[in-house]
This record gives structure tokens, C-alpha cells and sequence, in this order.
């Protein structure tokens, strides 16, 4: 990732990227130079906010239906805004809202009322306890491994820059942040990058290509996924076959078929959710015959993903096939951002950071948020994750009775989802098999 230069001007930057696997990488350690100043922030376990919170039961219902719209409602627009036309596109919503959270508890002002209407939580203060919630209760075992990680990073050298305790201590608290007091030089492109490969599990080995002299801050996540189906494919259920891309175009491709019993229709989609071993599933959306996926896409909503995902039919087989895959994808963001109803966080001269921090004679702002991503599908099961860096710069039905049929040999819409709220650790669309 090089970043770009800003010249007399501060701005916050936003990155982010997605990675495969739990593959173990050897042991990384970060140079002297970078100094870990979490523990003075977070609080001890058995505090309040190291408590998991009642996500499922009594009063919780509301405030997590709540949740679950705003954050199906921000996946789906998010991609929407982002796939690109012949492309396989993913990302990881979970990644970038945990990012842009982040960012958010230093936001002021319109600034912070655009972030907080755009992401519909309720506050800012809310939105903290409502992730912190769900990520404490996705399912991490061992056949369905999920781990997630953040990390800030402050320049320590810069004495006009003033980082305020307040914004720290938040994001400590809620998201375990490691907070890295740096010089920004040579050597800290090198941790930043180490930090990166060892939560990403090698598997990202770096984020960052050069550190801007202008930049004094990077705020960073990680997430990274490895999950096994619950029936793994066997060989005789693997066969070649033809994919036919959004272009017309033909390609040769290996489909997995399998029976499934977790049926999705509505007036325009067939598809089928395919059981991870513990806590997820794989849901596949494929547009109907006759309908274009960039047609399909334009009409998909938040509202449109839940009433698919959540009201499953299950009282009918599913001859179903998945295409082995790997993709990647890359996308910079603050364009559907803005779309998205938060221009302000982008823009230079109005931009409100001021519960970040300041910077004498300067202001903070969202300069851009790259994302990056990958995903591997085979017969064991799916791999992906996902790394946000974020940066701070100075300087101013009725049941059926024949078994439906869901062969995903052409453009589709699939989600990796948590079962029990239904809600995508990543989405994407395969438009191609390379």
C-alpha cells in the first residue's frame, strides 16, 4: 500500500485488507522503538467492560435486532458500492466497522452525527458496547477458528500532535487495543507490518509500503477466519464442469455438489446456506435465470439479505453446488463512504477529529480507506480474514415436494454468516473462476 502525500493539511487514513487462514508464521517481535502503552488503558479482567454482555436474552432482543438491521444494511450498501463490474469483489463489514468505530470515538461534532446516522447503532457510546458484544459472542473453536485484533499506533515524536486520553482509554477498553507510542521511521514501517503478518497469521505479510512524513497516527484491525464444512465433500462429489461468467465468456471450473436442507427464495433468488462445523454457515444467493448480477446487485438491500438468510425452507433437499474458489480483492473506500452519508469524516476543512486529538494549526480528517481481501473455498471448508489500518496525518414459501435445484455455475452472491444472528463476517460476489 504506498501512502499518498498530503501537503499542509492533516487527515485521518483508513485502510483495510482480508487474508486467509490460521497458518502459524513463527514467533515476531516488534523492534525497541515501538512501545506498548496498552496495559495503562485497559481495564483488568473482571472489570465491567471485560464482562461479555447479554447479547441474547431479556432486554437485549430489541437492542440486538437493532444492531443486526444496521449492520446487514451497512454490509450489503458497502458492496454494493464497491463491486466492480467482471470482478470477483469481497469484503469484511466487520473489519471496516470495526475500523471506522475506532475512527468514530474521536469524531465531534456533525462529523460524529454523520458517522453515527450512517451506521445506525444509536451513539457512538453504544455502537462500542454493541460490537464489542458481538464480536465476544462469535463462535472460536477448534474446527471454526475466528480471531480478531486492533492496534493504534502514535507518532512520538511530533509535539504539535496531541492525542486525547479519553479516545485511548475507549478504544482500549472496548477493543483491546494495543496502543504503540513510535517514532514513524524505518523501523516502525517494520513493526507495523510485523504486527500485521503475526495477526493475520502470515497470511498478510504486510499493510503498509512507506510511512508519509505527515503521518502521525494508524489505527489498525485484524480479523481472520478458518472454518471446516460441517459434511466435508468427498472426491466423488467433486467434478469439473463449466462457469459462465457476467461476460457470456465460458470457463472451466470445479463444483462441489452436495444436499443441503436450508432452502432460500424470493422473487428474484435461489440459494442455500451450508453449514460450517461450529457457529457459521456459507450462504449462496443466485440470481434467478434471466437476471444480470450487476442487475441483481443494484436491488439488493440489507433488508433483502436478512429475509433471505433468516427465514431459510426447511422442509425440502437442496441439490446444491459450490464452485472451489480462491479471490482477491482490493478496493479503496471513501468514495461509497461518502455515498454512504459521512462526507464530512473526508473532508479536509470541515472534518471534526477534535476527541481524536489535535494538531497545532491543523485539522484531522479521513484522507482514504483501502481494503483489501482474500477468500479460498475448497472441500475442507473456507479460509479468509481481514486486516484496517487506519492513519492520521499532520499538517492541516410454501413447501415444495420436488427438491429445488442450486447449481452455482454462474455469477453469485455468497456471505459467510454467524448463525446465530445471521449477520456476514464477509460478503462478496464471484463473477468469474480464475
Amino acid at each position: 500500500m504506498v501512502i499518498r502525500m498530503k501537503k499542509k493539511m492533516s487527515c485521518l487514513l483508513l485502510a483495510g485488507a482480508v487474508t486467509a487462514g490460521l497458518m502459524g508464521c513463527g514467533s515476531e517481535t516488534l523492534s525497541d522503538s515501538s512501545v506498548n502503552l496498552a496495559a495503562s488503558y485497559q481495564k483488568t479482567e473482571g472489570d465491567e467492560s471485560d464482562s461479555k454482555d447479554n447479547w441474547v436474552s431479556g432486554g437485549e432482543q430489541l437492542r440486538r435486532e437493532k444492531f443486526g438491521d444496521a449492520y446487514a444494511d451497512f454490509a450489503v450498501e458497502l458492496l454494493r458500492y464497491t463491486a466492480k463490474s467482471g470482478e470477483n469483489s469481497m469484503i469484511s463489514p466487520l473489519s471496516v466497522l470495526l475500523t471506522l468505530t475506532m475512527a468514530e470515538n474521536g469524531a465531534a461534532g456533525e462529523t460524529l452525527a454523520q458517522m453515527e446516522q450512517t451506521f445506525c447503532m444509536g451513539t457512538v457510546e453504544e455502537q462500542n458496547k454493541l460490537l464489542l458484544s458481538f464480536a465476544k459472542g462469535l463462535s472460536d473453536t477448534k474446527k471454526s477458528r475466528i480471531s480478531l485484533a486492533n492496534s493504534i499506533w502514535c507518532k512520538d515524536k511530533d509535539a504539535a500532535f496531541h492525542v486525547n486520553e479519553d479516545f485511548l482509554k475507549n478504544n482500549a477498553e472496548y477493543f483491546q487495543a494495543d496502543l504503540f507510542s513510535a517514532p514513524f521511521d524505518d523501523r516502525t514501517l517494520s513493526d507495523i507490518n510485523t504486527w500485521v503478518k503475526k495477526e493475520t497469521e502470515g497470511m498478510i505479510p504486510d499493510i503498509l509500503d512507506e510511512i508519509s512524513p505527515d503521518t502521525v497516527m494508524y489505527l489498525i484491525n485484524a480479523v481472520a477466519f478458518e472454518a471446516e464444512w460441517d459434511i466435508v465433500y468427498m472426491k466423488e462429489a467433486v467434478h469439473e464442469r463449466e462457469f459462465t461468467c457476467a461476460n457470456g465468456e465460458t470457463c472451466p471450473a470445479v463444483l462441489m455438489y452436495s444436499e443441503e436442507f436450508f432452502y432460500l427464495e424470493d422473487e428474484d433468488t435461489i440459494g442455500f446456506l451450508k453449514p460450517y462445523a461450529d457457529g457459521y454457515s456459507f450462504a449462496a444467493m443466485l440470481p434467478k435465470e434471466g437476471i444480470a448480477i450487476a442487475d441483481y446487485l443494484e436491488g439488493f438491500s440489507g433488508d433483502k439479505y436478512r429475509a433471505l438468510v433468516t427465514n431459510p425452507i426447511t422442509d425440502v433437499s437442496v441439490s446444491a453446488a459450490i464452485p472451489k474458489f480462491t479471490a482477491e480483492y482490493k478496493t479503496e473506500l471513501s468514495g461509497a463512504l461518502c455515498k454512504m452519508g459521512m462526507p464530512l469524516a473526508f473532508d479536509e476543512l470541515q472534518a471534526d477529529f477534535s476527541r481524536l486529538g489535535s494538531y497545532k494549526n491543523g485539522r484531522l480528517y479521513i484522507d482514504f480507506v483501502l481494503h483489501k481481501t482474500y477468500i479460498s473455498v475448497d472441500e475442507l471448508g473456507t479460509k479468509a480474514g481481514a486486516v484496517t489500518a487506519a492513519g492520521i496525518n499532520k499538517c492541516a414459501a410454501i413447501a415444495p415436494e420436488e427438491p429445488k435445484r442450486v447449481i452455482l455455475d454462474r455469477p453469485f452472491v455468497y456471505a459467510v454468516v454467524e448463525n446465530e444472528t445471521m449477520m456476514p463476517v464477509f460478503i462478496g460476489v464471484v463473477e468469474q473462476i480464475n
